[in-house]
């Protein structure tokens, strides 16, 4: 298994045989490697700077019925709510006082925020702040929204494909297709986005096959961000009585895809720290190099409930940066407030 690990460590690549080999042998000593040159490729490309991303979550309205998200339209019991453009640029207002050049507006796929809405508040805030990056994270739409938003100033668009497997895709996401989602991913990338995808781990009857096809695929996709975080139930949702994901399978693919991507920006996520005190930072630790700190308004913190447990719903936006720096400076790396850029993207490009 070492060999197979410097294999993708010195050429960032292993076939499809070659991973599912990995993922179903490796010992925890093979593990530990893993996960050591994981750190060492972060080091290599961006040292040990953990970017700081402002998340915004600005509405909890959903058109979409996925089985594991508490805000799917059909959970009658989501407390719902959306921010007004006002809202918005307070929340980003706090956050630049804070140090904070990123901000991240995620909400469900809420027809409320039609083009030209998104376009106003993308505008809105470039005007204010020409020095921040904004990224938007709002689902499915045309290659002419997609356009559009870029053209006002959206620099990156985060989106999941959840799974790359289509049976898999299919049984979660009803009247949703894998395929429309690769194309929304290929169209977004060929505008000039910086692109984040990314795959759940740990979901119901997902197996190391399909793993190895969330690997291939990104690998083929080459974004320049992935998520990657544990299934979390929720209560009121289909899947609410089965197991969630675990801490030790997210990091084994979190150090997979920065290997496999060296270059790529890699979030530890608010779930791997929602179901382990220090996921986070075992996330750090294998090779992500991003947290998104809440400055969402602390009134609509809890409503926007992917999963239950979720962690720092009810902390100041200071409390919350000062929180997360202490954990990443004691876990021995420096923050980095900067637009964070993936080092293989221009704008231009």
């Amino acid at each position: 298994m070492k060999v197979l690990i410097d294999k993708l460590y010195t050429h960032n690549y292993l076939s499809r045989e070659e991973l599912l080999t990995l993922l179903n042998s490796m010992t925890e000593n093979d593990k530990e490697f893993l996960i050591n040159k994981a750190h060492e490729t972060r080091m290599k490309h961006y040292g040990d700077k953990v970017f700081m991303r402002g998340l915004i979550e600005f509405t909890n309205y959903c058109k979409r019925n996925c089985m594991y998200c508490g805000i799917r339209a059909a959970n009658k019991y989501a407390d719902r709510y959306r921010l007004t453009i006002e809202e918005i640029l307070e929340a980003c207002e706090e956050g630049y006082n804070l140090g904070y050049r990123t901000f991240v507006l995620q909400g469900g796929e809420d027809d409320y925020y039609g083009d030209d809405l998104i376009v106003m508040i993308v505008e809105k805030i470039k005007q204010k702040y020409p020095d921040c990056a904004v990224t938007l994270s709002i689902g499915e739409r045309s290659c002419k929204s997609y356009e559009k938003y870029f053209k006002a100033g959206a620099d990156r668009y985060l989106m999941r494909h959840e799974t790359a497997s289509e049976e898999l895709y299919k049984r979660l996401h009803p009247g949703m297709t894998l395929e429309n989602r690769k194309k929304c991913l290929r169209e977004l990338k060929d505008i000039g986005y910086q692109v984040g995808a990314g795959f759940m781990v740990g979901l119901p009857n997902q197996t190391n096959e399909d793993y190895v096809n969330d690997l291939m695929f990104l690998k083929e996709l080459e974004p320049h961000m992935v998520g990657i975080g544990p299934f979390i139930p929720h209560k009121d949702t289909p899947l609410k009585g089965e197991h969630g994901g675990t801490v030790e399978t997210t990091i084994i693919m979190l150090a997979l895809v920065r290997l496999l991507l060296p270059n790529v920006l890699l979030p530890a996520t608010t779930a791997l720290g929602s179901i382990d005190p220090i996921g986070r930072e075992k996330g750090i630790k294998a090779g992500a190099n991003v947290v998104m700190p809440n400055l969402s308004p602390l009134s609509v913190r809890k409503k926007y409930a992917l999963y239950d447990g979720k962690i720092c719903t009810g902390d100041e936006a200071a409390e919350c940066r000062m929180c997360i720096e202490g954990r990443i400076k004691r876990a021995g790396f420096s923050v980095d407030m900067s637009r964070g850029d993936n080092t293989a993207w221009s704008r231009s490009s």
